[in-house]
């Protein structure tokens, strides 16, 4: 009996014991979510169903890479874009974007408002963009993307990278820059989203190993084999949007068949084996600024470079594109003036936005 009731005692302590350890080992992963959120406004789960449901039905956006956009409006009548996580994802993926943005506030990322985290689901909440992403005016055949509008966006895309890329913390690599990652707001100004994937290269790191994440046609190559991220990555990528910008490409989901065609003609463009109206999307009629369209293949072309060391950095594609963005405003300025002089007012000309 005495032998029976020592059995049944350490049975009961050891039940105890993993069940102790188990609460242990998930507490932290909750509290980290939970402090990680703290700065953030915490939406209860019936919050975000009204939000998701002030319409006669839910109006989906689009997918990120760790779950589906929906748009939804707050009390106050703002509208806002709800990502609903994936249940396959791990809390990692949550956190990974709370993190990389609720520490970072910027005119071209989008901003996060606040999150949700409850009966097992998890929400984050971010400003809306009412003009869609870039891919989607690539492909509209009602409207136009001007010269000077594709300049004006490269160039506070590449702010928003230099911000990041600069941070005080150290190199955040957004790792998924593409054309549907780049939303537009009503003055058609770019916001980088979908942090899913961003990843922090400390002050003491020039590079971090990680498993291999991002959107196939438009990751680093070098990345891709070796598995080491750097600031390098974003800026290879950044260069097929910019190549994608300057053509018209309008195969938005690019794998590497299509990548590779878009870089090879950039390149032999860029070497003078092909005329620069080659690279021209067709659908400008010619519209532009030569001398800055030149000027930001020549950098575009530099950033798809096979190693990473070859690839310029991004206050270098900054400096560039800024020059370009001045020269095309000043010269699209100096158009006008001509064209009202002379009463003949060019349509190239009436689109400008500055």
């Amino acid at each position: 009996m005495t032998l029976v009731m020592i059995g049944l005692t350490a049975v009961i302590m050891l039940i105890k014991y993993v069940t102790k350890n188990r609460k242990q080992e998930n507490k932290p992963i909750y509290q980290d979510i939970a402090a990680t959120c703290s700065g953030l406004y915490r939406f209860s789960k019936a919050e975000i169903k009204n939000a998701l449901n002030y319409g006669p039905e839910k109006k989906f956006l689009g997918r990120g890479s760790a779950g589906e956009v929906y748009k939804g409006m707050l009390p106050s009548g703002q509208l806002v874009a709800i990502k609903h996580i994936y249940k396959s994802n791990t809390s990692d993926s949550f956190t990974s974007e709370i993190e990389g943005l609720s520490r970072v506030r910027h005119t071209n990322l989008v901003c996060l408002l606040g999150c949700c985290i409850e009966d097992g689901e998890q929400y984050l909440v971010y400003e809306y963009c009412p003009n869609g992403n870039l891919a989607q005016h690539l492909l509209r055949k009602d409207s136009l993307l001007t010269w000077d509008l594709r300049v004006k966006i490269l160039r506070n895309c590449a702010l928003a990278l230099k911000y990041l890329h600069f941070h005080t913390d150290g190199c955040i690599v957004h790792r998924d820059i593409k054309l549907t990652n780049i939303l537009l707001t009503h003055d058609m100004d770019p916001k980088l989203s979908d942090f899913g994937l961003a990843r922090m290269i400390g002050m003491e790191e020039s590079k971090v190993f990680t498993a291999v994440r991002g959107t196939i046609g438009y990751m680093d190559p070098e990345y891709m084999s070796n598995a080491k991220l750097t600031c390098a990555s974003d800026i290879y990528s950044f260069g097929i949007v910019m190549l994608q910008l300057l053509s018209g490409q309008r195969v938005i989901e690019l794998d590497l068949e299509a990548r590779d065609q878009l870089t090879r003609k950039a390149k032999d463009v860029n070497m003078g084996k092909r005329p620069l109206a080659d690279f021209q999307d067709p659908r400008m009629k010619g519209n532009v600024i030569s001398v800055d369209f030149e000027s930001i293949l020549k950098i575009a072309v530099l950033c798809v470079a096979g190693s990473s060391t070859g690839r310029p950095t991004i206050d270098q594609i900054f400096e560039e594109l800024d020059k370009a963005w001045k020269n095309t405003r000043a010269e699209m300025m100096a158009r006008k003036q001509k064209g009202l002089l002379m009463g003949t007012p060019s349509k190239s000309i009436e689109l400008l936005q500055v």
